[in-house]
């Protein structure tokens, strides 16, 4: 169920961490405005879903100190974002509460849906970079499967070519991992 928020003026870090949950949308705060989406679809939750457990696999495989989580609150400095997945300091993430410092977040992945694809393109990006987030992967479902991955440097992500379903995209950091981006959507 969707909960209306009354609310006057500007919206803080601690008015948008003391909202109920709300399990139909994701609410993020963005300069002190609500971005608001739906709940994902089934195909992003699929992908999301295998992709974490692959990230978690390699995490390990590679002793990482490492923990991935799908849809956790990540402070940066303009507010609060909800990326699709985030690999985050372990130490970090357990003393954390119901967010984390974008200083602990290694990399965040962001899924491509309809509703989202203008914010995973241009405004989140620009906010990951701006909160130091030094990784930033989009996967993108249509027309095929395609994971782009950026890599911080100089304040923005300078972008390597894209990973194309079909062939196996190998990652080297933040820590090694393989795996063909269609293998994320097939059944």
């Amino acid at each position: 169920m969707s909960v209306a928020y009354n609310h006057a003026g500007p919206w803080t870090l601690d008015d948008v961490l003391a909202l109920p949950e709300d399990n139909a949308q994701r609410v993020e705060l963005v300069g002190g405005q609500l971005m608001m989406s739906p709940a994902p679809g089934l195909a992003h939750q699929r992908a999301s879903h295998r992709l974490h457990n692959l990230l978690e696999q390699a995490a390990e495989a590679a002793d990482a100190d490492l923990e991935i989580f799908e849809g956790i609150n990540v402070i940066v400095p303009d507010g609060l974002l909800i990326p699709d997945l985030a690999v985050v300091d372990a130490a970090a993430a357990e003393e954390s509460g119901v967010a984390v410092s974008a200083h602990d977040v290694l990399a965040v992945v962001e899924i491509a849906s309809p509703s989202t694809r203008v914010t995973d393109r241009k405004l989140k990006p620009s906010l990951y970079a701006a909160a130091g987030i030094e990784h930033y992967w989009r996967i993108e479902l249509e027309p095929a499967p395609r994971l782009l991955i950026g890599r911080l440097r100089n304040g923005t992500y300078a972008d390597l070519p894209p990973l194309l379903a079909g062939a196996v995209a190998h990652v080297d950091e933040p820590f090694p991992i393989a795996f063909d981006p269609a293998a994320l959507v097939r059944r």
